[in-house]
């Protein structure tokens, strides 16, 4: 999810921890909705990833490799108002890309975990949104990552904080989302707990200038990313259950709850990681 959000958040890679796959356990694409459940998360969050991304002065003559581009909201706004030169969108599976593609927007179908993922460039802005956290041995996939990016380019991450916890006050909507972090965790791996190290891995993939912000966006009723939730928990119910955390009727009131005037909780946080090549790194891609 480049384009996508913390449910979403990406779709390239598996993990095999739970036996799971990322479209294929929970969140298939073919299956109806998927696409609009995707846009209401890029709709909370795609604000504070342009603006991070034109403050880093990413503009025109940028070449642009976003990696695990979801619908391509990012990806198509690189290009219509950074007015870069060109974006190379890359996810497992690429229907919402075809689906809207427009000029300077290039297309590449690739598990970015896979041997064979070699976009054969280097750019001067990689960008990877709600991706690594779904995907094994993230260490190693930075430095991969930050290998693609030209010297004086910068490799920008984000990824969810999960800001629930033990001492967080039971809600509905604590109740839920704790269920569903451990639900996507044994269904296919997903693992957040890692993402506040984001600083010295990219420090230890050899980039320089690193700095973070993290943003939370509002839950108020009716908005993208309220909706965007309760969809994400429909689509993850199963892998909910299992964990013995909820039943249904605890699904159902924490959908209620976040439409709700009641409703009062913190989203998950998207952290956002930045560094940049330094410009003698004249290595090979």
């Amino acid at each position: 999810m480049t384009g996508g959000a913390p449910g979403d958040l990406g779709g390239d890679g598996i993990r095999d921890q739970g036996g799971g796959r990322y479209g294929e356990a929970v969140f298939r694409p073919e299956q109806a909705g998927e696409g609009d459940r995707i846009d209401y998360g890029a709709l909370a969050y795609d604000d504070i990833t342009m603006a991070r991304l034109r403050a880093l002065g990413v503009g025109p003559g940028w070449r642009c490799l976003d990696v695990g581009a979801g619908t391509g909201t990012v990806s198509r706004r690189l290009l219509d108002e950074a007015g870069v030169a060109g974006v190379l969108a890359v996810d497992r599976d690429v229907r919402f890309l075809r689906e809207r593609r427009v000029p300077g927007l290039d297309v590449l179908e690739a598990d970015i975990t896979g041997p064979g993922f070699v976009p054969g460039r280097r750019f001067r802005l990689v960008h990877a949104r709600f991706v690594l956290m779904h995907l094994p041995e993230p260490d190693a996939l930075v430095t991969r990552l930050a290998e693609l990016v030209e010297p004086g380019g910068v490799l920008v991450l984000s990824d969810a904080v999960d800001l629930t916890s033990d001492r967080t006050p039971d809600t509905p909507y604590t109740v839920a989302m704790r269920a569903m972090w451990r639900g996507l965790k044994d269904t296919i791996g997903t693992d957040v707990s890692w993402v506040p190290s984001y600083p010295r891995v990219l420090r230890g993939a050899g980039l320089e200038a690193v700095a973070a912000e993290i943003h939370v966006p509002p839950l108020t009723p009716g908005s993208p990313l309220s909706r965007f939730w309760a969809d994400t928990w429909q689509r993850s119910r199963a892998a909910m259950l299992a964990t013995g955390l909820v039943d249904d009727a605890a699904v159902d009131e924490a959908i209620r709850y976040l439409d709700s005037d009641a409703c009062a909780a913190l989203s998950a946080g998207m952290l956002t990681v930045w560094g940049r090549k330094p410009e003698g790194d004249g290595a090979p891609a």
